[in-house]
């Protein structure tokens, strides 16, 4: 496949001067002319050679724009009029879209985002040059037949605002709480969930967390949902590890809302911008939810990780298993496991699997979840890989092949080294940072061939990116 752009979105700056002496104030307003989107989805224009990033404008758009932020290296702007749009530019369905995050692109053409997500690792390799980056086979990005209603898990905050019970998302650079009844990203089931948990709080006069006081209970509410089960799991995150009123509000949602088979409460005091505290109590119901991936099954604690999109999580795990060609003899290394998804779902397809994670929730979970499935050719263990691997050769266990899906700081230092001593003869990278897929493939690339970058839309009307590399040792 020829790897050649129409478009270029550019999401990295190229080398400019910064200007020293562009005079600009808060509040000035300016037509700009829009050059291409950022990583983030934002529009970036150029005011007297200083760079400005923009939300909510697309490329070749010019916008009258007021400065919200000045910083030496950049200017922050706001649209507050469009004077010629794109052709690419489209009515968002989301009331909020340009108020919230989570719909960054979702007043942009859907086929504009998927040659966006393309560009985007396309600009990384550029801006990193791993060895033969320019001869790198970037396929195009496999979109969603409907782009909408994928999300499996809900996670907002609930707070009360002059009276009034508020349940979803902060409005960009704010701290204001936005009420969203609809979300056409999320899953029908898990909204259906929230905006009855929403009222049942109101209804049972449950106590709200009031930040500003730091008192209160309930801080955030989150709901996933099976896509193939259909069952729901409900958490309660609270700022008290008592839960005043949690007896009638269970018995409420259990009349209320029958799809809900689990009700959890996680307690996380104080002040804090994480979600989640470490200690998760069951009040009612399941310990579990089921979710079903290619065939196998897999049972999902509060805490454990699962892609929210299971229908592009299902295309990702098969765009891995046709990526690494596994045979009956290999040897099949998963690093950052989890709860064993990823292993689980190759496990009949290569001889053994042996899997690592440093959490040990997680791990028990891979075990259950290959015990469930009757794998038993699999095995996890905690720990991490660079210790793991050594350990194993010792035993004289030498791996084929190897599969990762880091977080987005992506591979650590350590576990590099650890591939590159290593060297197992098939390789996929599981990315979910076009960024730090790229600076990888620079140290990657001395041993490994990079045979295709396949990009996935797993986030529709974002710009977050997933991607799977298929490389190859060289002879």
């Amino acid at each position: 496949m020829e790897n050649k752009k129409k478009k270029s979105y550019r999401p990295y700056s190229h080398k400019r001067s910064t200007p020293k002496d562009v005079l600009v104030k808060v509040g000035q307003k300016f037509p700009l002319t829009i050059k291409r989107l950022g990583i983030n989805g934002e529009g970036i224009g150029y005011y007297k050679k200083k760079i400005v990033f923009v939300p909510g404008v697309l490329p070749n758009e010019v916008a009258v724009v007021k400065v919200t932020e000045v910083s030496p290296k950049f200017l922050s702007a706001k649209v507050m009029s469009i004077r010629e749009k794109s052709p690419d530019r489209v009515t968002p369905l989301d009331e909020h879209a340009n108020i919230v995050g989570g719909f960054e692109l979702e007043h942009m053409t859907y086929a504009a985002q998927l040659a966006f997500k393309k560009d985007v690792i396309a600009q990384a390799l550029e801006k990193f040059q791993p060895r033969d980056w320019q001869s790198i086979n970037l396929r195009d990005t496999i979109g969603m037949q409907h782009p909408y209603e994928y999300r499996n898990k809900a996670q907002f905050p609930v707070r009360k605002i002059q009276g009034e019970l508020k349940m979803g998302m902060y409005a960009r650079g704010s701290h204001e709480l936005i009420d969203l009844p609809v979300v056409h990203t999320q899953d029908p089931l898990t909204m259906t969930v929230m905006r009855k948990v929403r009222d049942l709080l109101e209804k049972q006069s449950i106590s709200i967390y009031n930040e500003e006081k730091n008192k209160g209970t309930v801080k955030t509410v989150v709901a996933r949902a099976s896509q193939t089960s259909g069952q729901v799991q409900l958490t309660f995150v609270t700022n008290t590890d008592g839960f005043p009123g949690d007896s009638e509000l269970i018995q409420a949602i259990q009349k209320e809302l029958p799809q809900v088979v689990g009700i959890f409460q996680n307690y996380n005091p104080g002040r804090t911008s994480l979600v989640w505290g470490d200690e998760t109590i069951k009040l009612w119901g399941q310990d579990y939810i089921e979710e079903t991936i290619l065939g196998k099954t897999f049972q999902l604690s509060p805490r454990a990780f699962m892609q929210l999109n299971h229908t592009q999580m299902t295309v990702a795990y098969e765009t891995a298993i046709a990526a690494l060609d596994l045979k009956h003899a290999d040897r099949l290394v998963d690093a950052y496991a989890g709860v064993g998804t990823i292993g689980i779902t190759l496990a009949d397809k290569t001889g053994e699997v042996r899997g690592m994670e440093v959490i040990p929730e997680a791990v028990d979970d891979a075990m259950i979840n290959a015990q469930i499935n009757g794998i038993d050719n699999a095995t996890y263990e905690v720990g991490t890989a660079e210790q793991l691997l050594p350990q194993w050769q010792k035993e004289g266990w030498i791996a084929d092949a190897l599969v990762v899906d880091p977080p987005r700081p992506g591979l650590e230092p350590a576990l590099k080294k650890e591939i590159l001593r290593t060297k197992p003869e098939k390789f996929v990278y599981m990315s979910c940072n076009p960024s730090t897929l790229a600076r990888d493939l620079v140290e990657l690339s001395k041993v490994y061939r990079v045979d295709y970058i396949q990009s996935i839309d797993m986030f529709p009307q974002t710009p977050r990116w997933e991607g799977i590399a298929k490389l190859t040792r060289k002879k």
